[in-house]
């Protein structure tokens, strides 16, 4: 498994419209992956040089590449920003969904 993390810098002129990102930008991504898109999350920040975090784990590179070959993804960027995301991409290595355990 895969996450793709989305990095939304913070400008003086940058926007970011958070309610939609989170109903309507990442339900859509989620919809195009389909069963290879196993969690999806939005973060507002609240210091630092990013105004957003998105993040959404799959199941593959290839079902990524594929998700996003049409380019319906990208175009959709404009709906929400005026800034375009640094993308990181790596190996899920350890994740946990509850309390996390302590040692």
């Amino acid at each position: 498994m895969i996450r793709v993390t989305f990095l939304y810098p913070k400008t003086a002129e940058s926007t970011f419209d958070m309610d939609y990102y989170t109903s309507t930008h990442m339900p859509m991504l989620a919809a195009t992956l389909g069963n290879d898109c196993h969690g999806w999350g939005a973060d507002k920040i609240t210091s630092g040089p990013y105004e957003a975090i998105g993040w959404t784990l799959v199941s593959n590179a290839e079902a990524w590449a594929a998700a996003t070959a049409t380019g319906k993804i990208r175009a959709d960027v404009a709906n929400y920003t005026n800034v375009f995301p640094a993308v990181a991409i790596g190996d899920v290595v350890s994740s946990t969904s509850g309390p996390a355990e302590r040692v």
